[in-house]
């Protein structure tokens, strides 16, 4: 009898064309524990899911991660979808997950998604409305549980922080029936009495115990509150409807007190660097405004009236002193050359030749005679010396030849005579009217 023999390979094979050609293999819901729960490098999740009676490793791909809404540990109960298929090289089988939910939560987290798209249509995430958390607060808003763990670590990190600043707490219920009225009354009645900024928030747990942070009543509230709100939900991988509608989000409590406390000790060193810079400032200042206050008055000093009067004293005092010096030189030009000029007056003037013995002669007419052919006897002549004059009449007349090429001197009645000077006219007059007696004697 020929028996067929199969390689592992084919068998392996095979097993894996069942699982594939198995519809319902290819989409199926798995519910277990986690376990065995590993992060890998690449962004891959590989984890065992067991119950009471087995196990079955599975594996959460890195492109399948958004398929994921919480951080998955050991001893979580999920309910994972995927396919089942064989893994020819191990020839085992394991479920690759595209979805895992926490089990029990998986009608919670599709009312979740609905009123998140629900509000985020209506514009309540929209960056628009968020408010500034402003950075120096005096009064801080908690709403939370008075006995939870969130309370006593905003306690602490405040008091830590800046001591001055005034906690108030309204102790509402975080979870379970009444909470979310509990909460939205709180956000109210913090919201008018008045505080800076208002906590929101508790400490973690499960999906179900942070509903109330998820409902529409809650999140309406904090978007309707005039004051700035921080939403401090659970841990860092928890996220509620708060966190989208708040002006900030914190990932614990702790963080929230941080962020809405300012640390006094860092404020205190800034206001001492401030201080120091604005002594330094204020010093330059100072300085820089006594300079020009000397400066001005400097200025000033030389913009007096005594001081303009003085100059002005002074250029005046130049300019005379300058004027009489030009004036001294051109005095001293102008003497020099009238001596020059009374130098050669001195050479042609009358008086000069009467003081060598000349005598200036005229007739009683005043021409002058240089000529005696012109004259006859018995005519008056006026003789003026270098010191008086005379009259004296002509005798005789004592013509000289011409010499050869000469024309002969004009008789008196020949030629016009100049006129007479009036002051020779009169003295000829006076001679005329004296007795006869006087001028034979001149004679």
């Amino acid at each position: 009898m020929k028996k067929n023999v199969y390689s592992v390979s084919q068998v392996n094979s095979y097993i894996k064309n069942m699982f594939a050609q198995d519809f319902m293999m290819n989409r199926i819901y798995v519910k277990g524990e986690v376990s065995n729960c590993k992060y890998h490098p690449t962004g891959h999740i590989y984890f065992t899911l067991k119950d009471d009676g087995g196990s079955m490793r599975a594996i959460l791909f890195a492109a399948n991660r958004k398929g994921l809404a919480f951080s998955m540990k050991d001893g979580d109960n999920v309910v994972a979808l995927g396919s089942i298929a064989v893994y020819e090289r191990g020839g085992t089988y394991q479920l690759y997950a595209k979805e895992i939910l926490l089990d029990g939560a998986g009608l919670l987290y599709q009312r979740f998604e609905a009123l998140k798209r629900e509000l985020e249509e209506m514009g309540m995430f929209a960056a628009e409305y968020k408010q500034p958390i402003p950075r120096y607060v005096s009064k801080v808003g908690i709403v939370t549980a008075s006995t939870g763990a969130a309370i006593r670590d905003i306690q602490n990190i405040a008091s830590r922080r800046n001591p001055f600043v005034q906690l108030y707490l309204y102790p509402a219920l975080v979870q379970g029936e009444g909470a979310a009225a509990s909460i939205v009354a709180g956000i109210k009645a913090l919201d008018a009495f008045g505080v800076d900024v208002m906590i929101v928030g508790r400490g973690g747990g499960s999906i179900e115990d942070l509903w109330a942070f998820n409902e529409e009543a809650v999140a309406r509230a904090v978007f309707e509150c005039h004051t700035p709100v921080i939403s401090a939900v659970g841990h860092e991988t928890d996220v509620t409807i708060v966190d989208f509608v708040a002006d900030l989000r914190a990932p614990t409590p702790s963080a929230a007190a941080e962020l809405a406390v300012y640390e006094i000790r860092e404020l205190l060193g800034q206001l001492n660097q401030y201080q120091l810079a604005l002594d330094e400032a204020a010093a330059r200042c100072i300085t820089a405004c006594r300079e020009r206050v000397r400066y001005q008055q400097q200025r000033f000093a030389l913009l007096k009236p005594e001081h303009r009067i003085q100059e002005k004293r002074q250029h005046h005092a130049e300019l005379q002193m300058r004027l009489e010096e030009l004036m001294e030189q051109k005095l001293t030009a102008l003497r020099h050359r009238l001596a020059l000029c009374a130098g050669g007056l001195e050479g042609v003037s009358p008086l000069a030749q009467l003081s060598r013995g000349y005598a200036f002669v005229t007739d009683e007419n005043g021409s002058v005679i240089t000529d005696a052919s012109v004259l006859k006897p018995q005519d008056l002549l006026h003789v003026q010396f270098q010191k008086g004059s005379v009259l004296a009449g002509v005798t005789q007349v004592i013509r000289e030849e011409p010499k050869s090429g000469q024309e002969p001197a004009a008789r008196p009645g020949d030629r016009k005579r100049a006129p007479a000077a009036k002051s020779d006219v009169k003295r000829n007059r006076r001679i005329k009217e004296e007795p006869d007696g006087s001028g034979d004697d001149t004679r």
